[in-house]
Parts: structure tokens; sequence; C-alpha cells
């Protein structure tokens, strides 16, 4: 089943307009860009904004205790980034760039090929000196290319062997410890970036958030690099979501549903989080179990039915986290304190650090 749901049919006016990107833009100095991850994941600053009165406290990232409360759950991402990245050679001898996209099953992958005009349909591929092979067998619309792949043994294994993290573009640094772009709670394989705001937990500070009374809620989504894409067009709403899969249990439906009952806050760990649960909340914000497609595009104008409080990273001017984020929080007040953030000094994006919006 392909099930999909988007966002609402319009922006909310500014001005008497709708709703347009540059309305999210804001200055960011790029030596704020984080290029690596702190040495310890928990020791990142955080930002607190309180969406009703738009006041922001400073904070580190283990603080995050002392804002949740018991009786709260938080709803956590457990996809775990594939070293989807793979560096190789053509059969006549030059250099190949393989980023994974989509496992399109019988050991066929939907790639971006780089450089892309030097692998049309037919080319041969070779990594890890013949591993992996690899034979180019369709080319796409869209430019990315269908690959078949030759091994012997299990692909994720050589995957884990062979592959890079996918990191993003704007992160020049080579990442020393591959598992610093994953969460510590990191299950199923299947995303192509990392559920970034997951990066802060420690095994401890979990242990002691569980300890205090405070529910964990597994879902998985996904994420796509689709998440890197820009926003193209002028209003927002003439953009198109790229579709995620995403899954929620029946376990994790069950303590939703039973947060919600006793009066308990929904925290969503992250934007992934927040469109897993905004995509499988029915209208009166109950859950059951579902998994399927989503590409919801939540924006100011959306209502939120089930999320209470977020916690995330900084985001990228113009993209559709800082409009979800901003759905949420309004977007003077999300805007406000970015440019806080960046006056404090904030470290920004992936291994940046966070912010707790409730």
């Amino acid at each position: 089943m392909d099930w999909k749901t988007a966002g609402p049919p319009y922006g909310r006016p500014i001005g008497g307009n709708r709703l347009k990107t540059h309305d999210f833009y804001y200055e960011l100095p790029q030596e704020l860009i984080a290029q690596t991850p702190l040495e310890q994941r928990d020791s990142s600053r955080l930002l607190v904004l309180n969406r009703k009165d738009g006041s922001v406290a400073h904070r580190h990232f283990h603080d995050i205790l002392n804002y949740l409360r018991p009786g709260d759950c938080l709803v956590l991402n457990n996809s775990r980034v594939l070293p989807a990245r793979l560096l190789g050679r053509r059969a006549t001898g030059g250099a190949v760039e393989l980023l994974l996209l989509k496992d399109s099953g019988n050991d066929s992958w939907e790639c971006l090929t780089k450089p892309g005009r030097k692998t049309p349909v037919g080319t041969e591929l070779s990594f890890g000196d013949g591993l992996l092979t690899a034979t180019v067998v369709a080319a796409k619309e869209d430019g990315n290319k269908l690959v078949q792949f030759h091994y012997t043994g299990i692909f994720l294994e050589i995957l884990e062997q062979l592959g890079k993290m996918p990191l993003p573009p704007y992160i020049k640094e080579e990442l020393q410890d591959q598992e610093r772009y994953q969460t510590v709670y990191s299950k199923i394989n299947g995303s192509a970036a990392a559920p970034t705001a997951g990066l802060h937990f420690t095994p401890e500070l979990l242990a002691a958030i569980e300890q205090k009374g405070i529910s964990l809620a597994w879902v998985t989504l996904h994420v796509g690099l689709g998440t890197f894409r820009p926003v193209k067009a002028e209003e927002i709403t003439a953009h198109h979501m790229h579709a995620e899969f995403c899954m929620l249990s029946r376990q994790s439906a069950e303590l939703l549903n039973r947060t919600r009952a006793a009066g308990g806050r929904i925290v969503c760990v992250g934007t992934t989080s927040c469109r897993t649960i905004e995509s499988f909340a029915a209208e009166d914000g109950s859950f059951t179990e579902k998994s399927g497609w989503t590409d919801i595009f939540i924006y100011p104008g959306y209502r939120f039915k089930a999320m209470d409080a977020l916690i995330t990273n900084f985001h990228l001017p113009e993209s559709t986290l800082i409009m979800l984020v901003s759905a949420f929080a309004g977007r003077e007040r999300v805007l406000n304190a970015y440019k806080i953030a960046v006056e404090e000094r904030y470290r920004f994006f992936s291994f940046g650090d966070a912010m707790l919006i409730e």
C-alpha cells in the first residue's frame, strides 16, 4: 500500500500574501556550521524556546531532564543510517562515486552516480578491489541510475566494510568515527541521513529519563536525501515533499494513547519523529499500528494533532524543516530564536546544538 498524506492546502497569509520561501530566510555565518561532533554527545548547548511567550533560555543538552515531566512520552526515531556512499572505479579506469538512495529489490538500488554522464546504462563498476561489483542497468528521468550489484555473502556486511557515511553537503570534514553519525539507539537500517536531534542522547541520559518516569516510544522513519533538497518554489505551497517510509508499532501506538489519556505530553525527538506521528495520528490524536509512505509537508497553518513539544536541531534557511518548526512555534518567534542563537554563537545543523520547543 502506498499510503501518503499531505499538509494543509495553503499557508497562513503574511501581510495579505501567502507564505514565500524567502519568509524563512536568516543570515548564518559559515563558521557556525558545525563540521565535527562534540566529544561528549550530551554536552551540546540547548536553546529552550517557550512557544507561548517567545522567551528563550540557554542550557546544555543534559539539562533536558529538568524540562521533561513524569508521565511524558519521548518519541524517538530508531532508523539507522546506511554507509551508503561507495567509492570505486569504472571498468574504463575512471573514478566513480555511488550514493545508494532506495532498495529496488533483487540486489538493485536506485543510486546517485558521480560523474553521472560517465555512467550510462551498461557501465561496469568495481568497489573494494572487486569485493563488490555492479552494472548500471537503467536511467531514471530525474538523472538517478538503477544499479545491479554482484557479490558473495551478505550485502549489508559488505556495505559496512566498504561504504562511507553520506554526510550532508555542508559538512566538509571527514568523519573519524562513523558511529557518531548514528544515534545510540539506532536499530533498523534504511536512512540516507541521520535523524540528527537524537545524536545528543547518551545511554546514561536515556536511562535517567526513564528512571524519572518518562516513557520512550519508538518509531521508524527512513530519512531520504530529499531532506536536503532546497525549496526552489517561490511560494512554499508549490513545493512537493519527497516520500519517506515510516512505521509505528502497536506497542508504540498504545503507549502514545495511554500518555495522551493520562494527560502526559508527547515530546518528539526530531522532525522525523514529528512527521511520523503527525502522518499516522487520527483527527482526534489517537493512534493505531501503521506503516507506509508519507510526504506530509508541515508549514504555518498546519494544525498539530499529536505533538506537544519538540526537541530539534537548528535547520537550514528556507528549508522545509525550519517551516515545520515555524508551524509549531510561530515563524516570528522561531526566526527571533535563530537570531539569538547566531548572536550567542550556537553551532548549527547536523553536528550542531539543539533546541527544545515547549
